[in-house]
């Protein structure tokens, strides 16, 4: 390529790399994808810029050339994929074990008295500062920090019976499903 071609060249890139730099940027969504994009599309067309005999198109040839660099790049991350032999868990987020958690909360905080359940609820679900929480309630930080200590102790305590229950719920089903009614202690043991 002769001196004058190289300047050209240059030329062209100087006034027309912000109409460039826009049609890359409609090619790839991230800027800095879409700088790169038009840095490897004006290389690939600098080396064939003399064989463009109607510079006219030029902007046309390097939108072209653009286009395929994006498809190349495309093409380069989908091959990144590795197969393999058992296909991963698709666990799709329902919602439900949220709903069932939010079912329980409620549930398990009406076993404590109101002034309980109003700081629980200030606190932890509001996430009120002590001194928040203390204001709103009209009552000492020590008397919100004491209230919520012992809130704390009995929902603790609470969920843990209703877990102790849930399992004895469980043991007794998984008996019946095996025809134990009591008397077979030692095969029903297990």
């Amino acid at each position: 390529m002769a001196h004058g071609e190289v300047l050209e060249f240059e030329e062209y890139v100087r006034t027309r790399q912000e109409a460039l730099l826009r049609s890359a940027r409609r090619l790839v969504p991230d800027p800095i994808d879409a700088q790169d994009l038009l840095q490897t599309a004006l290389v690939r067309t600098y080396g064939r810029w003399d064989g463009i005999a109607d510079k006219s198109l030029a902007d046309a040839y390097l939108r072209r050339v653009m286009i395929n660099t994006r498809t190349e790049w495309w093409r380069a991350r989908k091959l990144e994929e590795v197969p393999t032999e058992q296909l991963p868990d698709a666990s799709i987020d329902d919602g439900s074990e949220q709903r069932a958690d939010r079912a329980l909360l409620m549930d398990v905080l009406k076993v404590l008295a109101p002034k309980q359940r109003s700081v629980v609820v200030l606190r932890h679900w509001e996430q009120m500062s002590t001194e928040e929480t203390a204001a709103a309630l009209g009552m000492s930080a020590g008397t919100v920090k004491s209230t919520l200590h012992r809130a704390l102790a009995r929902l603790r305590q609470e969920l843990e019976a209703r877990n102790l229950d849930a399992r004895a719920l469980e043991r007794d089903a998984t008996r019946r499903a095996h025809g134990c009614d009591g008397r077979e202690q030692e095969r029903c043991a297990a």
